[in-house]
Parts: C-alpha cells; sequence; structure tokens
C-alpha cells in the first residue's frame, strides 16, 4: 500500500500554498470601429429613404474590403418624431433616423483608409478604433502557460529555502486567467467620432495613420504542493 501524502499538510508533509501570475503584452488582433448614420426628413418616408440609401453606401463600401473586415454587424435602428415646440397640439416636425453598424477589421494596413472613406460619407459617423484580441488568441494560453510556471518556480524557493523537495501537487486553482485582474478597457486609438455632411470635398479623404495599441494580457493561478520534511 502506497504512502500518499495527505492533501492537507502535516508536519511530515508540509503543504505550502503559492500564487502563480503572468502579464504579457501583445500586439492587437482586431481593431473594432462603431458607425452611425443619420438621416432627417419632413416626414417619416423621406427619413427612411434617405437612411436607407445611406446605410447601403456604408454596407457597400465595408464589403469592397472583403476580408480585412472580418465582423459586419448591424444594432439599433430607430426613426424618432421631432415635435414642434409651440403651441400644446402635438404636431410632427420632422423625423430622425439612426443605424448603429460595427465593423471589425484584422488588416491594420486598410484600417486608416476605410476609417476615413466612412466618415466622408455623408452623415455619418465614426467611433473608434477600439483594439483588442480574439477569445482564443494564443496569449491567453501563453500567459496561464507562464503563470503556472511562475507558480512551480516560486514553491521550489520556499522549499529549497527549508532543504526540501516539491513532491506533489494537490491543488491549481484558476482565478479566471486573464480576467482575474481585468485591464481597463482600450482608449479609442487616433480616430474620433466625426459627421460628414454633404457639400464636403469630392476629392478622397487622406488615409490616416493609426498605430495598434499594444494589449496587456493577465493570467493568475493558486497552486497548492506538497514537500518533503523540511532540515529545519
Amino acid at each position: 500500500m502506497t504512502d500518499t501524502p495527505p492533501s492537507y499538510g502535516t508536519p511530515e508533509h508540509p503543504r505550502v500554498a503559492v500564487r502563480g501570475e503572468a502579464r504579457l503584452e501583445v500586439d492587437p488582433e482586431t481593431a473594432r470601429i462603431g458607425i452611425t448614420v443619420t438621416a432627417r426628413g419632413k416626414n417619416r418616408r423621406n427619413a427612411l429613404e434617405d437612411l436607407t440609401r445611406r446605410n447601403d453606401h456604408v454596407l457597400e463600401l465595408a464589403r469592397s474590403y472583403g476580408q480585412a473586415v472580418e465582423k459586419l454587424e448591424t444594432g439599433a435602428f430607430s426613426i424618432t418624431p421631432e415635435l414642434t415646440q409651440k403651441g400644446r397640439n402635438e404636431q410632427i416636425h420632422a423625423y430622425h433616423g439612426r443605424v448603429h453598424i460595427t465593423a471589425v477589421l484584422n488588416d491594420f494596413t486598410a484600417l486608416g483608409e476605410f476609417t476615413t472613406r466612412i466618415a466622408d460619407l455623408e452623415m455619418t459617423r465614426v467611433n473608434g478604433p477600439w483594439w483588442g484580441l480574439r477569445p482564443d488568441s494564443p496569449a491567453h494560453a501563453t500567459a496561464r502557460r507562464q503563470a503556472v510556471h511562475e507558480a512551480v518556480q516560486r514553491a521550489r524557493e520556499y522549499a529549497d529555502a527549508l532543504g526540501a523537495q516539491l513532491t506533489a501537487l494537490v491543488e491549481l486553482a484558476d482565478l479566471g486567467a486573464e480576467n482575474a485582474a481585468p485591464p481597463v478597457p482600450a482608449a479609442p486609438g487616433a480616430m474620433r467620432g466625426r459627421a460628414a455632411f454633404a457639400g464636403a470635398a469630392p476629392e478622397p479623404a487622406p488615409a490616416l495613420d493609426l498605430e495598434p495599441q499594444r494589449q496587456t494580457v493577465y493570467a493568475q493561478v493558486n497552486a497548492r504542493f506538497i514537500m518533503s520534511p523540511p532540515k529545519l
């Protein structure tokens, strides 16, 4: 019958508990752009027609970039009446339409041109970019491995200080890896919100030079080991 050391620790088999941490700085993999298309008309039909046309222009332009635009999604849509400010009767003065679109790009060489071309469209506002990593990015796994390696190294150092050796791992607790200490959300890059209106210069707008913002990946683990009797 084998003499298995207890997981809770004893004087003959002391337990050592440590935390392993890792923090990596990596290049982003995606850039998210928020696009808002607006329209205003004296009646509902005119507002809807203008909004539909401008929305189609945005989608067509985004799709023309092919695989560089990894994701294209339409969010909220609204058409809102504007009431007159005078009189007691509820009379509609105009209608306001709005569509929110999100574009995720993975080709940063096309990002600057894409943002300025979108912003140059009629009654269109652009926000971003917000840089990020994909959920399955290898950077997350790398950070977790480094956190585990640090936990083992730290436990060995404690054992060595006592003239002992690690003999068994009894627990490895994931604290949420990169989400254990959430970083402050990345601030938008150089491109800020802008509205382009009819009458803009017909020449294409110059492409912005956008520098990708490095991303911070965190990982933390708790580890508990059993070590041989210390030499006190």
